[in-house]
């Protein structure tokens, strides 16, 4: 898709885009034009599906044959994006194949814009990938966290990816540096997590009964004079769950706006390192096409990098 839509524009329904209606399917692929927009050439009959006007609550099925009328925006889609760092998500690319992208996200970019936000990982894709029809997150990761983010290019792989979610078929390891010594033999931590959300909008994550049932698993990949690099494999997928099962534990996460320690924050930050110590550095399930299993791992970024490997000794 261009960025104007300024030109008739003719598509086939696939297998994997059929049973939606058509209203919903035009929003999410004409990212940028004014829902009105798209009710009223629906509305008009400038939308042809096999060459015959349609309601707004038509189900596509699969082959049908779509025309689009040109339509001109008054302000481009991407205007408001910064060149950068479409170029730096292109270079964080891992893997990408005509179903998936495996993205090593940077820390500092959302996953979607809103909010406030005009800018986030999906909308930089849509713009590097003009042509791509389907573009859609198959899980999230918080702002300030980088590392593996499966991205679907294909309602079917979003399907087969969220079907492996929901039956615990997808491993995620992170990484985290935390305050103080993780003790060797804590294995795990189970704790119930309340998700709270403040009149400003900022979800707050506390440990509480009234919570949801929420376990995460550690490991000790490295001991320093005051920190300890973990390994951290959430069971549950609970919102900040990694962050608050480590501040639950006596061992904050460096770095932590929301749940970290404010006086060893500090000195991390001395270092060179202000972003969120924590990393998604592997990510393995099922391949949606061939069925095989497959493993990613995404590299530390520089500032991280140069915190654990060049300033280690002050750790």
């Amino acid at each position: 898709m261009t960025e104007s839509f300024e030109k008739v524009q003719l598509i086939t329904i696939e297998d994997d885009e059929q049973h939606q209606r058509i209203d919903n399917y035009l929003i999410r692929v004409l990212k940028g034009v004014p829902k009105s927009k798209i009710y009223r050439i629906l509305r008009k009959g400038e939308v042809r599906v096999n060459k015959k006007r349609v309601k707004p609550e038509y189900k596509l099925q699969a082959q049908d044959q779509l025309r689009l009328p040109p339509i001109r925006l008054e302000t481009p889609v991407a205007a408001d994006i910064d060149s950068s760092r479409i170029e730096y998500l292109e270079q964080a690319i891992i893997y990408e194949d005509e179903r998936l992208i495996v993205l090593n996200k940077p820390s500092g970019i959302a996953v979607h814009g809103g909010s406030g936000l005009k800018f986030g990982v999906i909308e930089g894709l849509r713009v590097l990938r003009p042509n791509a029809p389907f573009l859609e997150l198959v899980h999230r990761l918080d702002r300030e966290t980088s590392g593996c983010l499966l991205i679907a290019k294909k309602r079917s792989a979003l399907r087969h990816l969220h079907e492996q979610l929901r039956n615990n078929q997808v491993d995620k390891i992170y990484h985290a540096l935390v305050i103080g010594a993780w003790p060797e033999h804590r294995g795990k931590v189970k704790a119930p997590l309340f998700k709270n959300t403040l009149q400003s909008g900022e979800r707050m994550v506390q440990v509480n009964d009234a919570g949801k049932p929420s376990e995460t698993r550690y490991r000790v990949l490295a001991t320093f004079a005051r920190s300890t690099l973990v390994e951290a494999k959430p069971i549950t997928g609970r919102t900040h769950q990694i962050r608050v099962h480590c501040l639950h534990a006596g061992h904050a996460i460096a770095c932590d706006s929301k749940y970290g320690d404010a006086e060893f924050d500090k000195s991390i930050k001395a270092l060179g390192c202000n972003r969120l110590c924590l990393h998604a550095a592997q990510i393995r399930f099922m391949h949606p096409k061939t069925e095989q299993q497959v493993t990613f791992f995404a590299p530390y970024d520089d500032k991280l990098t140069n915190l654990l490997e060049t300033n280690k000794n002050a750790l």
